[in-house]
């Protein structure tokens, strides 16, 4: 049996589930409770849908991170978060051990870079990683032995993506994700980028350059082409925001914490715990949802036909060519 480890990137998916399922939703008691009941039902689907042997859930600590101390304005921007959601976290936690999956947090560190290390030191161990999350920050994570996969939102189907997908969506490499936001920002974190430089100039440069140091590098050399004096006088003016950007776009994989497969392996829970938890909130619906056993029978099958399609459609990108690493691992 194949191992696959899924990583849930917890403050994304509450996130989700909070605008996702009604605010109707609420406990026996009368609390709201949309976000734990959205968070437990995408958290069954995953379950299902992918079949993990070992699972582990990471969320962010209401704490500021390194980030925010090398840069006071990271994230600054957004709203705060309604106090309606922050009243349904403890729950959430509360479910997630009810379940007996292992929950990862680091003070300092946001989950991306809990999760970022965890991937890292799955991808050492020779065990496959799927991430899951709704934010994209996690895409530059992904490559041979790492994958992210997003949720069904709305319309939208859920998606699993790998080096290929990545490539097919975004027209270039997972790793040059963070350079990307490098250059242009990203204003769902307030990251600066360089000021007067877009999404289109930022993907031309990198197609040529690759990344923020190939590109300074030409400017260095006098060897940079296909830019106009103006934007040339942008990029040497804006190299300062273009580094911090790039150190605030880009995944910390040395948090202190180390994996350990046997705490995160999908043990049996205690079912009665579970359902009396469920009982109380009047969660009725996911009581049906809950697997009698973690791993399911076919699961073997089920890699083995996956091993089998990657091989058949594997295309695996020139990277040396271009002078690109496939990884930030």
């Amino acid at each position: 049996m194949k191992k696959r480890l899924v990583l849930i990137d917890g403050h994304a998916i509450v996130y989700r589930a909070y605008y996702a399922f009604p605010a109707t939703l609420k406990t026996k008691s009368g609390e709201q409770a949309n976000a734990v009941y959205g968070f437990l039902s995408i958290l069954l689907s995953v379950i299902r849908e992918l079949k993990p042997s070992h699972i582990a859930v990471s969320f962010d600590m209401d704490k500021p991170t390194f980030r925010h101390l090398e840069f006071a304005d990271y994230k600054a921007q957004r709203p705060k978060t309604d106090k309606e959601l922050t009243d349904q976290l403890d729950l959430v936690h509360e479910s997630v051990r009810r379940l007996n999956i292992p929950i990862f947090e680091v003070e300092g560190f946001e989950a991306d870079d809990v999760i970022g290390t965890l991937a890292k030191q799955s991808y050492q161990q020779k065990i496959k990683a799927v991430i899951v999350t709704g934010d994209q920050d996690a895409m530059q994570l992904v490559n041979d032995n790492v994958k992210v996969y997003t949720p069904a939102r709305g319309r939208f189907s859920a998606k699993m993506y790998g080096e290929e997908e990545v490539l097919d969506r975004y027209g270039f490499e997972p790793i040059q994700m963070i350079d990307y936001k490098a250059l242009c920002g990203d204003p769902s974190d307030n990251i600066p980028g360089i000021k007067g430089v877009g999404p289109k100039t930022a993907k031309g440069l990198i197609d040529k350059y690759v990344n923020i140091e190939g590109i300074y590098k030409a400017i260095k050399d006098k060897s940079i082409e296909g830019i106009g004096k103006a934007m040339l006088e942008k990029l040497t003016l804006g190299y300062e925001d273009a580094i911090k950007s790039k150190m605030l776009a880009t995944i910390v994989l040395d948090v202190p914490i180390t994996l350990k497969l046997k705490k995160c392996a999908l043990h049996e829970y205690d079912k009665s715990k579970a359902i009396s938890f469920l009982e109380e909130l009047g969660f009725y619906s996911i009581i049906k949802r809950l697997p009698s056993d973690y791993w399911s029978e076919k699961a073997e099958e089920i890699f083995t036909k996956e091993r089998k399609l990657q091989t058949k459609n594997q295309k695996v990108p020139n990277l040396e060519k271009k002078g690109r690493q496939a990884s930030l691992f």
